[in-house]
C-alpha cells in the first residue's frame, strides 16, 4: 500500500459510538484503504473519473465512503452500527 490512509468527515463522525463500533470502522477503513490502493495504483496521478458514492457492510457495521483517489485515501461519511 502507496501513503493511502482513510480518515473520517466530519472528523467526529465517530464521537459517541461504542469501542467494539469504533474498532469495526478502524478495521474495515483499513482493508479499504488496502484495497483501493491496489485498484487505483496511480494515485495522485490518477486521470480518469473516481468511483462515486460506496456503501460497505460488515456485520453489524455499515459504511458510506468516497475514495479521493488523488488524495490517496477513503473518506467515511455516515456509520450506521446495528450493534
Amino acid at each position: 500500500m502507496a501513503d493511502w490512509h482513510w480518515e473520517c468527515d466530519p472528523d467526529d463522525l465517530l464521537d459517541g459510538l461504542p469501542l467494539k463500533a469504533v474498532q469495526a470502522v478502524e478495521e474495515l477503513s483499513r482493508e479499504l484503504a488496502v484495497r483501493d490502493s491496489m485498484i487505483f495504483q496511480d494515485g495522485a496521478s490518477f486521470t480518469g473519473m473516481p468511483p462515486g458514492l460506496r456503501i460497505e457492510q460488515r456485520g453489524s457495521l455499515m459504511l458510506s465512503y468516497l475514495t479521493d483517489v488523488r488524495g490517496e485515501r477513503i473518506v467515511i461519511i455516515q456509520v450506521t452500527w446495528f450493534g
